[in-house]
């Protein structure tokens, strides 16, 4: 456990949220919020470690965390799905306790609304289809399934890009109405998230169409 947590990371754009929470009086945001994003991020370990895959490390996001873990030891499929689906299923079965502990008394009707609101935000943008969000990985998963490794990594780049725009042309709307900073914020981190993904895709893409070049002068 102790080798774990000294994997973990938090991103310079979580400490500046973080320092904003606090200098502005919401602490116990931070720590909820916080709290529902490492145990999220455990779920992915937990499965991980069961499924004997390296964990490299884990960055902590002011609207997520990601899990590295080391691909090139994944053999099966569905052992993969299984990573992807449980920081879902982990952050779930915490805001159950939660509930229980409020259903009986025990938690506050005010700590458990943030409990509610922060752990349905986080399972929506979780969701997206988005790589290497949860949505994104496991899409790419049954993608994996059912046309191959190369095709589902073609399919899911153009499904994250098409999503991230789609949802910039709604957030530029919406923002217009409520002006909600946040909005912005996050349509930012999945920018990056995307950005990064496709540098590391065209790197992919182009070490493949290295390797068959190579091969063909050869043979």
């Amino acid at each position: 456990m102790k080798n774990i947590l000294n994997k973990i990371e938090f991103h310079y754009t979580y400490i500046i949220m973080a320092f904003g929470l606090v200098i502005t009086g919401h602490f116990i945001n931070l720590i909820i919020f916080t709290s529902l994003i490492i145990i999220h991020e455990l779920g992915h370990v937990i499965m991980a470690i069961i499924m004997r895959y390296k964990v490299n490390k884990i960055i902590i996001y002011p609207y997520g965390g990601i899990t590295n873990i080391d691909t090139k030891i994944n053999t099966k499929i569905e052992n993969d799905l299984l990573v992807a689906i449980s920081g879902i299923i982990m952050q779930s079965i915490y805001f159950g306790i939660i509930f229980f502990l409020y259903r009986n008394g025990i938690v506050r009707e005010y700590i458990y609304s943030l409990f509610l609101l922060y752990h349905k935000s986080m399972l929506i943008f979780n969701l997206l289809p988005i790589y290497p969000l949860d949505g994104g990985r496991i899409i790419k998963e049954i993608l994996h399934i059912k046309f191959g490794l190369q095709k589902s990594r073609d399919y899911i780049n153009k499904i994250s890009n098409i999503t991230v725009v789609i949802l910039t042309a709604i957030s530029s709307i919406v923002i217009l109405y409520i002006h909600n900073i946040a909005i912005l914020i996050i349509i930012t981190y999945l920018w990056y998230l995307v950005v990064l993904e496709n540098q590391k895709y065209k790197l992919q893409k182009n070490t493949i169409k290295g390797l068959q070049n190579a091969k063909n002068m050869i043979s």
